[in-house]
């Protein structure tokens, strides 16, 4: 079982900090209502901390076949 997160992109950038701008562009976030599956370790959890009040975040399971 492999736990990965859904992050998805809320409100918008526009008038915030360039440091957040860069972590949403890390993440991989480009548009609101924009979602991208990321694993979960503490380096997203540490990104996703930055830009809390950006994004909406749920956790997904998922089993690899193979």
């Amino acid at each position: 079982m492999d736990k990965s997160l859904l992050i998805t992109l809320r409100k918008s950038k526009i008038g915030h900090p360039e440091h957040q701008s860069r972590v949403l562009a890390g993440l991989g976030l480009r548009r609101i209502n924009g979602s991208v599956v990321r694993q979960d370790t503490p380096t997203i959890r540490g990104m996703i901390r930055k830009v809390t009040h950006l994004v909406d975040v749920q956790q997904v399971d998922h089993e690899e076949n193979g």
